[in-house]
């Protein structure tokens, strides 16, 4: 670790932890700068244009026919007869912080980087930069089922309320991202919007956009914040205290 490093373990899990500086796997500086340089002006909160559109059940038929006939795959979209449709939507997990599965269990599809196999309860790893999954939905599919189905696909154990799902947008070299509340319907964007990825994608963040829900942390958790936040505060009383210190002491030296 370097000096200036502010990990804190408790001091039986010391054994079990191993720490790896560089980021999750496969991550790289340049990438990191780029994806930032891109995504620094985003805009959260403004709506998406076809988000207020509303469709009788002709024009979902029609805007059916239009979007199997654009995509270059078999993910099609299907009516069904009761005027609900079926479809697959496409999401990127782009998650700085590890994940916890179960101890006992592998996440599917992971090349590399599981963490802590000593630890009796659970299993924290990065995924790998990139992991995208596609999930075959309903029309009425929330946001927020979307999400525990995804964690359910990789039997995450992490509260879900942890997590959003976010819609992306490119528009003249700039990237838009916009939180779907809990009861937003993927599908229905993914059909609006039609299949370009550039027009609209989804993806998987943290949930750090507006207020900390911290009902979702547990409470060793919760401890150990606090235990932080009082280090932190400590810290910046003593920077605050020697920086004020210097000022009297060269005002004395003046005097």
């Amino acid at each position: 670790l370097s000096p200036d490093c502010s990990f804190t373990c408790h001091y039986r899990c010391r054994a079990l932890v191993r720490l790896d500086c560089s980021g999750p796997p496969g991550a790289s500086d340049e990438d990191d700068g780029t994806e930032q340089a891109l995504e620094k002006d985003t805009n959260v909160d403004e709506p998406s244009e076809w988000e207020k559109a509303e469709l009788d059940q002709a024009q979902v038929e029609r805007r059916i026919k239009e979007y199997n006939s654009q995509i270059n795959s078999n993910l099609f979209m299907s009516l069904n007869k009761d005027g609900s449709y079926t479809g697959f939507i496409k999401v990127q997990l782009k998650l700085v912080r590890p994940v916890s599965v179960p101890a006992t269990k592998r996440a599917p599809s992971l090349r590399s980087g599981l963490r802590g196999q000593g630890v009796k309860r659970r299993t924290s790893f990065y995924l790998p930069k990139g992991t995208v999954k596609h999930l075959h939905i309903l029309s009425h599919t929330r946001a927020s089922e979307v999400i525990d189905a995804l964690l359910r696909k990789f039997t995450v154990i992490d509260n879900p309320r942890k997590f959003a799902l976010f819609e992306r947008s490119e528009k003249d070299d700039q990237v838009y991202l916009r939180k779907l509340a809990d009861e937003e319907q993927p599908l229905r964007l993914r059909l609006l919007a039609g299949p370009s990825e550039k027009v609209l994608s989804f993806v998987l963040k943290e949930n750090e956009t507006g207020e900390v829900n911290w009902d979702a942390f547990t409470l060793p958790e919760l401890h150990n914040f606090l235990r932080i936040l009082q280090r932190e505060e400590e810290e910046h009383v003593r920077q605050l205290r020697h920086r004020y210190a210097r000022c009297r002491q060269k005002m004395q030296e003046a005097l």
